[in-house]
């Protein structure tokens, strides 16, 4: 028998965050770099055995994330911290384990989640609307949107107050093949942020977030939402539009998807009956 097979196994979950930049989502795909392979390529190096890992949702490609949930059944015999240090140990720096716990029983980090919260973050230029004002922010492009025109944030919020509930939101993704394309949203908010990131100084300007908070998601949906709120907010709709785009069930009443390096998803909840600690951190 092999020192691997002697081995307790040991259920667990973890809270992972990544740089989504330089890869493609959070599915493995063959041949390209994705999150789930990255993390299952450093739990082989250091459990010497292929550990498959399940996430608590599929992140596009250039989507980042600090609450991640992950959770894998791993041959380990020391404590679930010693895991998390040796783990991180073997992963590239633009993916971080934050904390391992033993998994409660019957845990999955997507069927057991009650809902999930995602940010979007837009920079509007200082000057914005000048004729000289650059189209890019090298210190802030990786994270958030940068554009070059003035926003209107109430319009955006008025257009953004309208999907709050139980909708069907099929004008703005698809889901999974045989899913429904309904979903509860409990939030979506615009608000004018204040960074603290000096040295280096983001680029001057406001900072714009969008919270976006469901049960679940379609494909896309996000960005495709944040899409049609910035056409609110530059003018290009008004905000009963979105409202009259959700009730049309249309794709083509969306606007095109955001880029996604703006978008960061921020936590996943779960019943507090399961005993995780992931908010703290």
């Amino acid at each position: 028998m092999s020192a691997v097979a002697e081995r307790p196994v040991l259920a667990i979950c973890a809270l992972v965050a990544y740089d989504g930049t330089d890869y493609a989502g959070f599915q493995y795909q063959l041949g390209v770099a994705t999150i789930q392979g990255v993390l299952e390529e450093a739990l082989l190096a250091t459990v010497g055995a292929p550990v498959r890992v399940a996430g608590s949702g599929r992140t596009d490609a250039g989507v980042h994330a600090r609450g991640q949930v992950i959770a894998a059944r791993v041959p380990w015999r020391h404590t679930p911290g010693d895991l998390q240090r040796a783990w991180n140990a073997r992963l590239p720096k633009s993916v971080a384990v934050r904390k391992v716990q033993l998994a409660p029983l019957g845990f999955h980090p997507r069927f057991s989640a009650l809902d999930r919260t995602y940010r979007y973050t837009v920079y509007e230029a200082s000057d914005a609307g000048s004729r000289n004002t650059p189209g890019h922010s090298p210190l802030t492009d990786r994270f958030a949107l940068h554009v070059t025109k003035r926003l209107d944030l109430i319009a955006m919020n008025e257009a953004a107050a309208t999907l709050i509930g139980n909708h069907d939101f099929a004008s703005f993704g698809q889901p999974p093949t045989g899913e429904s394309s309904v979903r509860t949203l409990h939030q979506a908010e615009w608000q004018e942020v204040t960074t603290n990131l000096s040295p280096p100084d983001p680029y001057p300007g406001r900072c714009l977030v969008f919270t976006i908070c469901a049960n679940a998601f379609l494909y896309q949906m996000v960005r495709n939402l944040v899409g049609t709120l910035l056409q609110v907010g530059l003018g290009y709709r008004q905000p009963t539009e979105v409202s009259l785009a959700l009730a049309a069930k249309d794709r083509s009443r969306s606007a095109p998807p955001v880029s996604p390096c703006g978008l960061m998803l921020e936590r996943i909840r779960y019943p507090a009956s399961l005993g995780l600690h992931f908010d703290e951190h």
